[in-house]
């Protein structure tokens, strides 16, 4: 895997170096010290994946990455320290096309990282992820489960989203009420260490309640839970949330699979599943686990995704009952769930 570095900070350059020579899959493609050069680069010699910082000179890394997902795509890993106070600029970059952002690991007196795990899970995990794979089909639906006391009054929405996701996704929760009827939960592909910051921009984005979904916690109406974790999110049998490592084998960490796939079973009140924008084919099988047991499920359209790949995988498989502009899914979902409460 060819792999560049732009960043303006020659240590962490030394070190991100020093990191890819250490590795016999890797290779050092080309350094850039800001996004412009890292542009023009891009034009002349695309690597397989791009190691970006997001505050540099000239040019930043949010401009950098839209632009050369504009004119010439590839993948995209933001590396950075510069997180506290820019979350803003760090999901407007995923908005852009970004796969994910990873904190720049810690440099030790050598100029060498201390822990290079966290960007090398990072690094792996793109790779399985640019690479063409099958599409996975849903599992054998299971009987709709008996409605619970909490769920017989109670709606939810759950929404799974990757590349591209934050600002989709703001886009959609801004057209509901605070007091909405029902309860959202979002499975959106994002390292925990981001995941508060991503509860706490969305909220400053829309009227209902965002937080991070706790461990055993009842889901209430009107608030939007949030993945925070690199485990997977599940609704359990008793109608809480929870987190699981299983299965350890599925590269999206938290899957959009294993949380639609947990609702089939284990959820029982009125429900739509939404899968936007993002790379790779989690959600596919799950939404249509959801649409076998009559459930309304929506993807987005191809026009108006930063990546169609999520919500193309599932149109392949014919899980959507709606495939819809994002700019419609928000009212479609505001006019679904406006009067559940009085139902």
């Amino acid at each position: 895997m060819r792999i560049a570095i732009v960043n303006d900070t020659m240590m962490v350059v030394e070190g991100l170096k020093r990191f890819l020579s250490s590795t016999t899959d890797h290779q050092l493609a080309w350094i850039a010290i800001n996004g412009e050069e890292a542009v023009n680069l891009c034009a002349g010699d695309l690597p397989d994946l791009i190691l970006m910082d997001l505050i540099m000179p000239v040019m930043n890394g949010v401009e950098a990455s839209r632009r050369i997902m504009q004119a010439t795509p590839c993948p995209i890993l933001i590396v950075t320290s510069s997180v506290e106070g820019n979350s803003g600029m760090v999901f407007e970059a995923m908005g852009a096309g970004v796969l994910d952002v990873v904190k720049t690991p810690v440099l030790g007196r050598t100029g060498e990282f201390q822990d290079e795990l966290a960007i090398l899970d990072k690094i792996r995990t793109i790779e399985k992820l640019t690479c063409r794979a099958p599409v996975r089909r849903a599992a054998r639906v299971k009987r709709a489960p008996m409605l619970t006391a909490s769920q017989q009054n109670q709606a939810l929405i759950a929404i799974g989203s990757s590349t591209g996701g934050p600002p989709a996704l703001a886009k959609v929760l801004k057209e509901f009420p605070e007091d909405f009827s029902a309860s959202v939960v979002v499975i959106q592909h994002i390292d925990a260490h981001f995941a508060s910051e991503l509860a706490e921009w969305l909220d400053t984005q829309c009227k209902m309640t965002v937080k991070v979904a706790e461990e055993g916690e009842r889901i209430t109406p009107g608030v939007v839970y949030l993945a925070s974790t690199n485990d997977h999110l599940v609704m359990s049998a008793r109608g809480r949330l929870a987190y699981t490592e299983n299965p350890v084998e599925i590269v999206y960490r938290p899957s959009v699979d294993v949380f639609f796939e947990s609702v089939a079973t284990h959820w029982g009140g009125k429900m739509t599943a939404v899968l936007l924008t993002g790379m790779g084919r989690d959600g596919a099988a799950g939404l249509l686990s959801l649409r076998q047991k009559n459930i309304h499920t929506i993807a987005q359209d191809e026009a108006s995704c930063a990546v169609y790949g999520m919500p193309k995988a599932a149109a392949a498989l014919d899980a959507a009952v709606e495939i819809l502009p994002l700019e419609e899914i928000g009212a479609v979902l505001l006019k679904q769930y406006h009067n559940v409460a009085q139902e």
